[in-house]
């Protein structure tokens, strides 16, 4: 059996995220995704401290947002985060949403692909560390 490889975080955002439309910058909802994917990595003991340690960087190599609503001062939005590719790179989903209605916000993906901090080479297979701490069979 899959292990549950998904995690929700919830914010507000703050005045400091808006522009001068008085609705959240878009560039802000990088930064929440940010947040949501290092709580998710950090469910699994693998957020970017412990990435380091065992001798790999995980740099973004592509990001992909879709804006569907708005999103205001004060409201309390959901951010689910998802890992469904993780074999030859770290592909996470992520879904944003209205924390009282359940209304999709912003729909986005990040690829991460795993580079040995030693030699700077990217690796064309995700190391076992990452299966192990998935808790999912390697390949």
């Amino acid at each position: 059996m899959r292990p549950d490889l998904s995690n929700e975080i919830e914010l507000s955002p703050a005045f400091h995220d808006l522009d001068p439309m008085d609705i959240v910058w878009h560039g802000n909802y990088v930064k929440y995704l940010e947040l949501a994917r290092c709580a998710l990595l950090a469910k699994f003991g693998y957020d970017y401290p412990q990435m380091r340690d065992s001798g790999y960087a995980w740099p973004i190599v592509d990001m992909r947002l879709k804006y569907v609503k708005t999103t205001e001062f004060g409201q309390r939005i959901r951010i689910r985060a998802e890992i469904v590719e993780w074999e030859n790179r770290l592909k996470i989903e992520y879904l944003i949403s209205d924390a009282l209605t359940g209304n999709k916000i912003n729909k986005a993906y990040t690829i991460q692909v795993a580079v040995d901090m030693t030699s700077r080479e990217m690796q064309y297979l995700c190391p076992d560390v990452l299966w192990r701490k998935l808790g999912v069979e390697s390949a």
